[in-house]
């Protein structure tokens, strides 16, 4: 017996379970995957998925397979100079003990927390840059749909 979703395809506001692997295209790098873990469930319209992403999804049915090219910056959005900030070591919680190269959820007033990425780092400042980590880059994402409500 068939137990997958023999559901319409996708639309806007659709709960979807699908596998989905983004890679570099330059490289065939894989960023992330689920396909080789469990699948995702995720809604669309609710901002979990890229915006592009979810625009190429709708029409889709359960069982289909699909890779998409997104363009420099068009998945994860343009790289932001911006978004690079220079912060002095003085206002870094001191329970942060920060690393050259590595990400860290920095918090912020409101009491949420922003991931950022620690470029440099001096004894009195860090250069942080809060931009997505594929900002500005192009990616290749592969889906297979499983599901559809």
């Amino acid at each position: 017996m068939n137990t997958t979703s023999t559901a319409g395809a996708i639309h806007s506001h659709s709960l979807v379970t699908l596998n989905f692997r983004v890679t570099h295209p330059a490289t065939s790098q894989t960023l992330i995957s689920t396909f080789e873990a469990t699948p995702a469930t995720m809604q669309l319209g609710a901002g979990e998925l890229m915006a592009t992403l979810e625009a190429r999804l709708i029409g889709l049915a359960p069982g289909a397979r699909k890779t998409f090219h997104f363009g420099p910056g068009e998945a994860f959005g343009p790289y932001s100079e911006e978004l690079v900030e220079r912060v002095q070591r003085r206002h870094i919680p001191p329970s942060l003990y920060l690393e050259q190269d590595t990400v860290y959820a920095f918090p912020a007033p409101d009491g949420s927390s922003y991931p950022g990425l620690v470029r440099e780092l001096t004894e009195t400042e860090a250069l942080i840059d809060f931009n997505h980590p594929m900002a500005g880059k192009a990616v290749d994402v592969e889906v297979e749909i499983i599901g559809v409500i």
